[in-house]
């Protein structure tokens, strides 16, 4: 895939992008395959935090408008490879080993948005990042089926080994001077880019390494055809050692900890199932480092979730009804007083419902639809007040996808697509200091289709609805919406 891009945003540069993914399955016999996948992809692109806020809103200005000089890039380069083998012993074991390698290069020489006055005054300052991360993960595991009498069981056994290790530092200008410019009149600054080697004050420079080790065993047990109980459990022990370069300074610590998940499933009648789950998490904050250069504990988390759901129509359109409780602590957000760090928040506990319909309706009429409210707030106070919503979470969001495909007579193969995309308003940073507005976005497609050859035209946001898709998590990075796109394609498969 080769991809060059001219956005809507006021570049003078393009989007470049590149990836060349081959896939290689072969099969040693009937009960043996293994898949071999590689991936090389890079891109580079203008750096760009998009439009600050002002006061308690985004400010209203051109969603064109750019503040960042010309020269400014960010650059990405990835290389992965790996495996997946999968054996048969039998009709009931099967067991499956997989390794994957990841490499990921990034670069960027940019004017970092830094403080926002209500004025408009912009200050920015220069930056630059390099850095490398590779990862290497190892997983094993076995499913069985087998009985304890009339009891029906499914048996996972597996392991995980990572590793994750990455280097880099960031580059100032002596004394980290501000360049300013005011939103309402004016675009980027106009200052020439410093050369790489003027920007001698460093003030990250370092590395580190994680590892994982992950043990789990779950059993999925059929009592009866509509009573089956999922009980399971994971063991981690997650080891982490960074050392700052700029201090001399080195973080070491290991962490351990068993995280359970069990759940039911009843079917009272046959196209009706009632479910309850409850699960435990345990995430590493890889590369989410503080201005002291320690880095962030890992993430746990815990939800409770219980729902409805139903299969009508000869299994034709599912439909899922839940209601959730999610509590996280040690999530990782925006250094307020310095955006290029982290910091983590104390607990942040999510509750809400989601509904969610998929399927066919008539034959060639197909929908997708859902609908979400979640009530999110800090419960447990660090750097954020207790109360406060985590940023670019709404109160309720809702989707509607529709697309009817004639079946008979001269046009058919012909379909039109139609789609509507709500999201309520949302706060824009942990603080709560600006809000997100609302928006209602309209997608339509025209696609035909013969043989094996499909023809399409995709039109997203078609009546050019001005809107922002998320923030960043602070003031002054607020990325908004792509205005009235419109997309061809042809394809064909042989």
């Amino acid at each position: 895939m080769y991809e060059v891009e001219d956005g809507f945003r006021d570049y003078d540069q393009n989007v470049d992008r590149f990836l060349v993914a081959p896939s290689l399955t072969w099969n040693i016999s009937n009960d043996t395959t293994v898949t071999f996948d590689a991936v090389y992809a890079e891109a580079d692109r203008p750096f760009d935090r998009g439009i600050p806020a002002i006061g308690d809103q985004v400010a209203d200005i051109p969603r064109d408008r750019l503040f960042q000089n010309p020269d400014t890039i960010a650059s990405t380069e990835e290389l992965s490879a790996s495996y997946r083998l999968e054996h048969r012993f039998d009709d009931d074991w099967t067991l499956s080993n997989a390794f994957r390698y990841l490499s990921v290069d990034t670069f960027d020489f940019r004017l970092e948005s830094w403080t926002i006055e209500d004025s408009g005054r912009l200050e920015q300052r220069w930056r630059s990042n390099d850095d490398y991360a590779e990862f290497y993960v190892f997983q094993t595991n076995v499913v069985g089926e087998f009985q304890t009498g009339s009891i029906e069981h499914t048996l996972l056994v597996g392991v995980d080994l990572n590793r994750a290790t990455s280097r880099g530092q960031q580059q100032r200008l002596p004394g980290d001077p501000g360049f300013f410019t005011n939103i309402f009149t004016a675009g980027a600054v106009d200052t020439p880019r410093p050369g790489l080697e003027d920007l001698t004050l460093i003030v990250r420079d370092g590395n580190s390494r994680q590892d994982n080790l992950g043990i789990y065993l779950q059993d999925q047990i059929a009592f009866t055809d509509n009573l089956k109980l999922l009980i399971g459990g994971r063991f981690d022990i997650f080891d982490y050692r960074s050392l700052d370069i700029t201090t001399n300074t080195t973080t070491e610590d290991t962490v351990e900890r068993f995280t359970p998940r069990v759940g039911i499933v009843y079917q009272p009648i046959e196209p009706l199932s009632l479910y309850t789950s409850y699960s435990q998490a345990f995430s590493p904050n890889l590369f989410d480092a503080t201005v002291d250069g320690s880095i962030l504990e890992p993430e746990i988390s815990e939800q409770f979730e219980i729902g409805i759901r139903g299969e009508f129509l000869d299994d034709r359109l599912i439909a899922n009804l839940a209601a959730f409780e999610i509590t996280k602590q040690n999530v990782a957000a925006p250094d307020p007083d310095n955006p290029d760090f982290s910091l983590g928040v104390g607990e942040i506990r999510s509750r809400g419902i989601e509904f969610d319909i998929a399927g066919e309706i008539l034959e060639g009429w197909n929908v997708i639809a859902s609908y979400a409210y979640i009530d999110a707030e800090v419960t447990e106070e660090s750097f954020i007040p207790e109360g406060n919503t985590p940023d670019n979470v709404a109160d309720h969001s809702a989707s509607l996808w529709t697309t009817y495909e004639i079946q008979t007579g001269t046009l058919q193969g012909l379909g039109f697509g139609f789609g509507l995309f709500y999201v309520d308003n949302r706060p824009g940073d942990f603080e709560n200091t600006y809000e997100l507005s609302s928006y209602l976005r309209t997608d339509a497609a025209l696609f035909y289709r013969r043989d094996n050859w499909r023809i399409a035209l995709n039109v997203q946001n078609l009546f050019d609805v001005d809107y922002i898709r998320y923030s960043e998590g602070f003031r002054e990075a607020n990325t908004p919406g792509e205005p009235i796109s419109v997309v061809g394609s042809v394809s064909v498969t042989f």
